[in-house]
């Protein structure tokens, strides 16, 4: 496995799961979409063919939003899930990487930890956004890497774990590519 930006936030990671997304577009068509990805931002690109079962309030944005383009180290997005967690981005790229961290508290409704440290129930996670192309293919590289202090994970969790993150990131792959082609006007 090569070494991605942002593999270092996690050195103790016990669990990785890395996936590898084509997409026939270039990094410039697909930034956009990625800076804007996330809950109370412009959502998880589902394919219509998925959406069509949600509320129209549920569905991910299906066109860029300018509102949500300007990006910053140390910025927060909300992220699913039990309590409060949220990721903040650590590590911005312009045009090719995006790497979230994430410190969430057991004992905090998933908040980050008051000290910013991780300790005893605290589970760390981070989750790199890493384009690489030129010209009309790009592969999309998504890893996420995740510690929890004091445990590991059983080998059930860790399979069921991967089979939902395999469907949540089909159903990316499938939703980006649709947004993609409408976006340039050709049939997906």
């Amino acid at each position: 496995m090569r070494a991605l930006p942002g593999d270092d936030l996690i050195p103790d990671a016990s669990w990785v799961i890395d996936r590898r997304l084509v997409l026939d577009a270039s990094p410039a068509r697909i930034w956009p979409w990625l800076v804007q990805l996330g809950k109370a931002r412009g959502g998880w690109y589902l394919p219509r063919s998925v959406e069509r079962f949600l509320p129209a309030r549920r569905r991910a944005a299906r066109r860029i939003l300018a509102q949500f383009q300007d990006v910053s180290v140390g910025d927060t997005t909300p992220d699913w899930g039990p309590g409060d967690p949220v990721f903040r981005l650590a590590i911005l790229r312009p045009r090719q990487t995006l790497v979230y961290l994430s410190l969430r508290d057991r004992h905090n409704a998933h908040r980050w930890p008051a000290d910013g440290r991780r300790g005893p129930g605290v589970l760390a996670l981070s989750w790199a956004l890493v384009l690489d192309g030129d010209g009309d293919r790009t592969t999309l590289q998504i890893r996420l890497r995740v510690a929890r202090t004091g445990s590991r994970w059983s080998p059930a969790v860790q399979a069921l774990g991967g089979f939902f993150d395999w469907v949540t990131i089909l159903a990316l792959h499938r939703g980006l590519r649709e947004r993609l082609a409408e976006q340039a006007g050709t049939p997906h």
